[in-house]
């Protein structure tokens, strides 16, 4: 019987012994899971006729990234990692991309995307699965989710100052042309008011939709309005090409183009006689004369070449996930509640300046007036830190 029991007792121990072997490599997988990559689902167009902005994005996104890990990723040992779709400028396209990351790749957050519609289009699905939509595109304003953080530009960053300064030095009179989409309806609400605070005066406006390759008619129309200033929302491509044909007849001397989201990668696409004159608002441009910018555009240079384009775009999506990253270190945590908790009141330190996020999921940026010059993008005007009025005042 004693025999017996000692039996029982080695055997007893060993199966602890075994258990809590088990347990030991179960906690030491876990451990090893610890330091798997955190994932950021991008979802921009690569395709559609805004790839442009894609591109530009996901070159910001990647050096943010590659610092981040080339320092020893985050919470101790955490790489992160994109995962890139081609959202082909579609909303449809958009929305099941997001789904996918989600869903499948289980990513962390999302970033992107460009327009406002394919914003929309993705939103149910963040809202659905709780994951932290990181936008980094300038746009109309309002845009409300606890799950949603705009590093974007919107009307009181770039219409209060930039109205008022197209009145007194070009002429009050505006003709207002944008593409047939949510950005520009809503963008030219907000011009509309601050064309009459500035006491200046709307006399036509007018939208396109995707694809036109022949404005003449519409050129001819702004001509004989009379206006003074043509306020333009028409991005990508189609931006391009009515400013080549607003050069090719003769229009551009008669008519000032301010053009709303211009930067630096469009002059890819423009001779510089073409882009001469165009006059925009925005809070990053290459040339921007200021250390951090020159040491931006110098890292990015670095990275991507020599001649590689480096707009907004490759700013503010750069520092969206430097704000991510900032977040993850205050929760200590990769849980998205947390993360999302921890973003509010971060500030990071991108391409022009501190910059800061506040309660509403709102930035303040450092902003100011540029126009093309001798085939340039060049800075006429710094303004600094400008904070929009609250967006979201109860909605979050």
């Amino acid at each position: 019987m004693e025999r017996k029991i000692n039996v029982h007792k080695r055997l007893t121990s060993f199966f602890v012994l075994l258990a809590v072997s088990i347990l030991v490599l179960i906690g030491s997988s876990a451990l090893a899971g610890d330091k798997k990559s955190i994932k950021i689902g991008v979802v921009l167009p690569m395709s559609g006729g805004l790839e442009l902005f894609g591109q530009q994005g996901i070159q910001g996104a990647q050096m943010a990234v590659a610092e981040i890990n080339a320092a020893g990723g985050v919470l101790g040992g955490h790489k992160l990692e994109l995962i890139v779709e081609d959202n082909k400028t579609d909303p449809k396209t958009a929305a099941e991309k997001t789904k996918k990351l989600i869903l499948k790749d289980k990513v962390t957050a999302v970033l992107g995307p460009i327009t406002s519609a394919n914003r929309n289009a993705m939103l149910p699905f963040i809202n659905k699965y709780k994951t932290p939509l990181l936008y980094a595109t300038d746009y109309e304003g309002e845009a409300c989710s606890r799950y949603l953080f705009c590093y974007s530009a919107i009307p009181d960053h770039y219409i209060k100052p930039f109205i008022p300064y197209l009145t007194k030095n070009y002429g009050n009179k505006f003709y207002l042309f944008g593409a047939d989409y949510v950005w520009p309806h809503k963008m030219n609400e907000a011009i509309k008011k601050g064309i009459t605070d500035a006491g200046g005066h709307t006399v036509a406006e007018e939208y396109t939709p995707f694809g036109v390759k022949d404005f003449a008619a519409t050129i001819d129309k702004i001509v004989k309005s009379g206006a003074e200033v043509l306020v333009l929302t028409l991005p990508g491509a189609d931006g391009q090409t009515l400013v080549k044909q607003m050069t090719e007849f003769g229009a551009k001397d008669k008519v000032k183009i301010a053009f709303m989201g211009f930067n630096d990668n469009y002059m890819s696409g423009l001779t510089g006689d073409q882009a001469n004159g165009v006059i925009t608002c925005n809070h990053f441009i290459q040339s921007l004369d200021r250390p951090e910018a020159k040491d931006f555009v110098g890292r990015q240079h670095k990275m991507f070449g020599k001649d590689a384009i480096v707009s907004f775009y490759a700013d503010s999506h750069y520092g969206i996930v430097m704000l991510f990253k900032k977040a993850i270190e205050k929760a200590q945590s990769v849980d998205r509640e947390k993360i999302i908790d921890a973003m509010p009141g971060l500030s990071v330190a991108a391409g022009n300046g501190q910059v800061t996020i506040h309660e509403d999921h709102h930035m303040t940026l450092n902003m100011l007036i540029a126009e093309v010059i001798d085939g340039k993008l060049q800075m006429k005007k710094y303004i600094g830190p400008t904070t929009a009025s609250p967006q979201c005042a109860g909605k979050l």
